[in-house]
């Protein structure tokens, strides 16, 4: 059997005094896609930063491509994993090719320049996106919505093997939260591995393979969302009561 793309051992996540994971051990192959779900300061998104080697762990490790983030450089690491945080700061006045094609930096050497190539590559992610022919948009005259859509476009620009999003439709309307679900779907179907912090179990149980329930007491369930994701478990979850809607063969969860 292969290694997994992506892999926690015995992994202790906190926050100050706060434990988010206990000996948490996961396993992400290739071209899985994992929802991370819970209430709001469960530590969604400190687990999220923990699993990008962007946070120490309190205990045991995580694995990318089999070997530890201490044991790979930053430039390593980039160039397997790709990180959507939840907002993106943006000091310097940049256009929005020019944001794009910093995805492109981890695959260039380090007085190298971005090339006609790069660019193709960043203006077919912009297109992707619902972007294309914004190159020369300053990138502070841009909506929450279409910055949001940016970062994708930055990540896909990137070209990661693994995809971490941090609640990547924040800020989208209906339509482009599905486009993108349907966009990072493709992603997986090609091969890439994709965690992202969702909000809606709906969604989560119509586009991911997997779910990571976070009670924000240590405690994780996990496991296929067909398992996983029902109302019994979402409104232990969420500590109010849910009800199971299903049409289609889709699944909806709805306040009882």
């Amino acid at each position: 059997m292969s290694a997994p793309l992506l892999e926690t051992r015995g992994l202790t996540v906190t926050v100050g005094e706060h434990t988010v994971t206990r000996d948490l051990d996961l396993r992400l192959a290739r071209g899985e896609r994992l929802a991370i779900l819970g209430r709001n300061g469960a530590g969604k998104s400190t687990l999220l930063a923990t699993l990008a080697g962007l946070r120490p762990a309190a205990g045991g490790e995580v694995r990318l491509d089999d070997r530890p983030y201490p044991a790979l450089s930053a430039r390593e690491a980039a160039l397997r994993r790709g990180w959507l945080a939840q907002t993106a700061p943006d000091p310097f006045a940049t256009t929005v090719l020019e944001t794009a094609l910093t995805g492109r930096h981890p695959h260039l050497g380090r007085w190298e320049w971005e090339s006609a190539a790069d660019a193709t590559l960043a203006r077919a992610a912009l297109a992707k996106v619902g972007l294309g022919g914004f190159d020369q948009r300053q990138v502070a005259t841009l909506s929450g919505g279409e910055r949001q859509r940016l970062g994708l476009a930055t990540l896909l620009t990137q070209a990661p093997s693994l995809y971490l999003l941090d609640e990547p439709l924040a800020h989208l309307d209906l339509n482009h939260q599905i486009a993108s679900l349907e966009l990072l779907a493709r992603q997986a179907e090609a091969g890439a591995g994709v965690v992202m912090v969702l909000h809606d179990p709906g969604l989560a149980a119509r586009y991911c393979d997997r779910a990571l329930l976070v009670f924000g007491d240590g405690t994780v369930t996990q496991g296929p969302c067909d398992q996983v994701l029902t109302a019994r478990t979402l409104s232990c979850l969420y500590g109010y009561p849910l009800k199971e809607l299903a049409d289609g063969g889709r699944r909806w969860f709805v306040p009882a």
